[in-house]
């Protein structure tokens, strides 16, 4: 007589991912700390170690503490965690690093944490936590995190005191939801941005850090993942420089062409819309076209949604795209030869003009601009095959 089967195994109620690349000092104990956190709730768990190509005995040392190995093909941080989250089992997912700076106890509470609020993302915050002594970089205690953090609460209604902490519990199915992309260190940032884009419910736990051993080598490297954090962060939010561009261009454009009807006009001590007046309206408006243009390009890889007038640029069709550059080359050409020609006539000396070739290089120069920022944006369009 055919005996029953046996039930399959129970599935996990949390995951949690090790990211590793070389780890074999401190990974057992992070293994450890790990399992006598979960064991304490009473519920199945697994732990994953997402290796990103070590050489050393990390793979051997996780398999032996009952962790299952996932390879991650593509190298860096966030590529290593993307390999893990995608291949975990459990509704929830956790994750901090393998190099024992991390208080691994706090896994338990990260976890009721999230799942008492039903929350997408629960973060372990150091900063709202215990730092011990040399376990964090001044700069990056006090200027990095900080300032990124704010940038992100501000650009992005969020209310977050770490946005480095790379101790979280995620659910799966709203991560899958952000399409998280980055495969370095700027992950951290993607993560908490694309949630706040979607409303996600995130809370967040007391934590803290503590130094790593002594002559261990970093993955991160300040100031080049410190930038990467910084243009991921100004990516997601084309809207500023669209916004930016304009509060500097459309005023500059009014005031210069104020000048040019006027002429230079004394208002009590202040003698404005002289040469020195239009040379910064000029700058301003050289500052706000650059911003204006950078924000249509960011809208080519993001789904927000530019303003009307921003959205008629980017989907000016093609034919009358050629006819505005050809105006605008025409026009300036025009005007180019028409001062050499008065030029040449006054036996090539001085034709004190300033005042109205500030007024003329300034309409002809941003128009120049925006006619070269637009080819490249529809040059992007089409290398791209981007569909607003």
């Amino acid at each position: 007589m055919p005996t029953d089967p046996s039930p399959p195994p129970t599935a996990p109620a949390v995951s949690f991912v090790f990211p590793c690349l070389n780890e074999e000092r401190t990974l057992a104990t992070c293994i450890e700390q790990v399992h006598r956190s979960l064991r304490t709730l009473g519920i199945n768990y697994e732990v994953i170690l997402s290796d990103n190509g070590s050489t050393d005995a990390s793979i051997q040392i996780a398999e032996s503490l009952g962790c299952r190995v996932v390879h991650a093909a593509t190298r860096g941080y966030g590529a290593a965690l993307r390999a893990g989250i995608e291949g975990a089992r459990a509704p929830y997912v956790m994750f901090a690093d393998s190099d024992n700076t991390y208080l691994y106890e706090n896994a338990a509470p990260l976890y009721q944490a999230a799942s008492a609020a039903s929350a997408d993302m629960a973060i372990a915050s150091r900063m709202n936590g215990r730092i011990e002594p040399g376990a964090m970089p001044f700069l990056h205690r006090y200027l990095g995190t900080p300032v990124l953090t704010a940038m992100i609460n501000l650009l992005f209604s969020g209310r977050l005191s770490d946005c480095n902490s790379g101790f979280r519990c995620i659910r799966k199915e709203a991560f899958v939801q952000w399409e998280v992309r980055a495969t370095g260190m700027e992950f951290a940032s993607e993560l908490l941005i694309k949630a706040l884009k979607h409303r996600a419910v995130t809370v967040e736990i007391p934590s803290g850090l503590r130094p790593g051993p002594p002559d261990r080598v970093a993955h991160l490297r300040t100031w080049r993942d410190g930038m990467r954090h910084l243009l991921f962060i100004l990516s997601e939010k084309p809207a500023l420089f669209e916004w930016l561009g304009l509060l500097l261009l459309l005023p500059a454009a009014v005031l210069q062409a104020a000048a040019a009807f006027t002429g230079p006009l004394a208002v009590g001590k202040f003698n404005i819309f002289d040469i020195h007046s239009q040379a910064i309206l000029l700058l301003m408006g050289i500052i706000g076209t650059q911003f204006y243009i950078f924000g249509c390009s960011l809208f080519l890889s993001t789904p927000d949604r530019p303003l009307a007038i921003t959205r008629r640029l980017i989907d000016l069709n093609e034919g009358v795209l050629f006819f505005c550059l050809m105006t605008v080359l025409a026009v300036s050409g025009a005007v180019v030869m028409r001062l050499v020609i008065e030029w040449a006539g006054s036996g090539f000396g001085g034709l004190h003009h300033a005042n109205h070739l500030l007024v003329a290089v300034h309409f002809i120069g941003t128009a120049v601009m925006t006619a070269i920022g637009l080819l490249s944006i529809h040059t992007l369009k089409k290398a791209r095959g981007s569909r607003l």
